[in-house]
Parts: C-alpha cells; sequence; structure tokens
C-alpha cells in the first residue's frame, strides 16, 4: 500500500467520522430540545420563563460535551489504513461517540427526573396531621 492510497483512507474516516458526528449531534439535540421543552415546562409551572432558559443551556451543554468527544477522538490510532481498517476504524469511533451520546441522554433524563420530582414535592399538598388518636393497649 503506498502512502498516497493510506492518507485518502486517513482522510475519507476523518470527513465521514466529523461529519456524521456533527450530524448526529445537531439532530438528537434539536429533538431532545423539542421533547425536553414540554417536559421543562411543566417542571417549572411557577416560573414559565425558566423553561426555555434551561433548555438552552441544556442544548448548550449537549453541543459542548458531545462535539468535544467526538473531536478529541478523531485521530485514528495507526498512521496507515487499508480500506477495511479504515471502515472498521470509522464504525468504532462512530459506535464510541453513539454510547457516549447515550449516556449523556440518560444523564439527562435522570436530571430531568429529579427537577420534575422536585417541582412536584413543592406542589403537593402539605402532609395532613393523624386525625385519629389510639390509646395505648394495656395486656
Amino acid at each position: 500500500m503506498n502512502a498516497d492510497s493510506t492518507a485518502q483512507n486517513l482522510v475519507t474516516v476523518y470527513l465521514a467520522y466529523a461529519g456524521t458526528s456533527v450530524g448526529l449531534t445537531i439532530w438528537l439535540a434539536r429533538t431532545l430540545a423539542k421533547s425536553g421543552e414540554v417536559f421543562l415546562e411543566d417542571v417549572f409551572l411557577e416560573n414559565p420563563r425558566m423553561a426555555p432558559a434551561v433548555n438552552r443551556l441544556l442544548v448548550v451543554g449537549f453541543y459542548l460535551l458531545n462535539l468535544g468527544y467526538a473531536f478529541v477522538t478523531l485521530k485514528a490510532g495507526e498512521a496507515s489504513l487499508t480500506p477495511v481498517q479504515a471502515l472498521e476504524t470509522l464504525a468504532a469511533k462512530l459506535g464510541a461517540l453513539l454510547i457516549s451520546l447515550g449516556v449523556i441522554h440518560f444523564g439527562n433524563l435522570y436530571l430531568f427526573h429529579r427537577m420534575r420530582r422536585r417541582g412536584q414535592l413543592r406542589l403537593a399538598p402539605p402532609p395532613v396531621k393523624p386525625q385519629l388518636h389510639h390509646a395505648p393497649q394495656t395486656v
């Protein structure tokens, strides 16, 4: 294998990985923002301006984490790749990115769950005092 075809294989892997990473991150961020908006509106009932603000902050954090991870892991481990190795490298990198996106997504869901639960507890009626008193039983 000559140096030109190796360099071409690496460039192809880098471009495919970078393009797919950016496309996946944008698509996921938009999807999560749309779905999360309704959820956050429920969480911030008493302050409706907070929902879109928190949603935007979560989207920015999502972009920073995912694109940062994608570009940090861009470099291939080997200097010379056959076409098959190039595809394997691309698949491994995209697989790792998708796993990290899934982990971050479930982390966000857990965060949303905790926020919603705290909001529901705040809106819940106060506990009721016991209405009946039982006299202690003597044996």
